[in-house]
Order: structure tokens, then C-alpha cells, then sequence
């Protein structure tokens, strides 16, 4: 049997894409600026769904699992990276249905790159302190450790991925180009 938090978030998920598309499609598909520009505002809101959501189940008794971790993670990469995520969806709708200029890419080297790939990487620390954040709430609601204990998980977890990314991009790239110069 399917959890039924896991189906929130698969609804959320797809909301989520559904609002931003009608959002882009009215925007510059239907030329109605106006109500897009309100639909792409209206995209938080599906997280205050999910929010909601985890909150109900668990203070309804339910026992955390991987089911409400994964809400929070999902709330904490949305609060860092749906910004940017949102930006890299209007530029290419802009430039294929309005005439916009070409998208936006990261540099592919150098001092500018090492400071995209920090940048980025700070988006995944503000992920996981709202992870956490939402983790320590949700633990706070219940007011049962031993029934939030798989929320934990979830963050060490997270943090795992987040040390993985940092050597493997920022860190990388700083060595990389600070050998680059010291070769010149």
C-alpha cells in the first residue's frame, strides 16, 4: 500500500509543474502577463500544501518515515531553489514563444565559474538548514521523539549529499582554477 503523504508529494510535484506551466503559458503563450505573473506567484502555495499536509498526518498519530523526510527536503530544496528554478523555466519559455534572448548558462570556467558553483552550493546549505528548520518543527509538533526519530535520517542523509557536492563542484573548481593561474 502506497503511503499516502508520498502521494501528496507526487501531487505537489506535479502541481507544482502544472501551476508553472500555465503560468509560462499564459504569460507568453496567451500574452496575458497579468494572470501568469499571478500564477507563477501562486507556485509557494503548493508547498504550503505539502507543509500542511505532513503537519495533519503526523499530529493525526502517524509515525515519521522516509515519507515526511522527503517533505521536508522538498520544501527545503523549493525554498533555495525554486527562485532560480522558476528564472531558468521563463528564459527558455521566453526566448522560444516570445522572441526573449537565449537563455542564461553558467560559465564553463574560471573565477566566474568557481563563484557559480559556491553560489550554488550555498543554495544547497539554505536547503538544508530549511530542511532542517521544517524537521525540527515537525518534531516539535509531534512532541515524541521516538516517533520522528526517521526524520533524522532524512537530514544525515541530506548532508551527505550536500559534502558529496561540495568537493566534487566548489571545491574542485577552486583547485582547478587556482591551478590553472599558478600554471600560466
Amino acid at each position: 500500500m502506497v503511503d499516502p503523504l508520498v502521494v501528496v508529494i507526487v501531487a505537489c510535484e506535479v502541481g507544482l509543474w502544472v501551476v508553472l506551466g500555465l503560468g509560462l503559458l499564459a504569460r507568453y503563450v496567451l500574452r496575458m502577463r497579468k494572470v501568469g505573473g499571478v500564477l507563477l506567484v501562486c507556485t509557494p502555495l503548493v508547498d504550503v500544501v505539502l507543509l500542511v499536509a505532513t503537519v495533519v498526518d503526523l499530529r493525526g498519530g502517524g509515525e515519521a518515515n522516509g515519507a515526511h523526510g522527503l517533505a521536508a527536503i522538498y520544501l527545503g530544496v523549493s525554498v533555495a531553489f525554486g527562485h532560480s528554478m522558476l528564472r531558468w523555466a521563463d528564459q527558455r519559455v521566453a526566448h522560444r514563444f516570445a522572441g526573449g534572448p537565449p537563455p542564461w548558462r553558467p560559465p564553463r570556467r574560471g573565477r566566474a565559474r568557481v563563484r557559480y558553483e559556491w553560489r550554488e552550493w550555498g543554495k544547497f546549505v539554505l536547503a538544508w538548514a530549511v530542511t532542517a528548520a521544517v524537521i525540527t518543527l515537525l518534531v516539535l509538533v509531534v512532541g515524541d521523539p521516538g516517533r520522528t526519530q526517521a526524520l533524522w535520517g532524512q537530514l544525515w542523509g541530506m548532508t551527505v549529499v550536500g559534502l558529496i557536492w561540495l568537493v566534487g563542484w566548489p571545491v574542485y573548481h577552486s583547485v582547478a582554477e587556482a591551478a590553472g593561474r599558478r600554471g600560466r
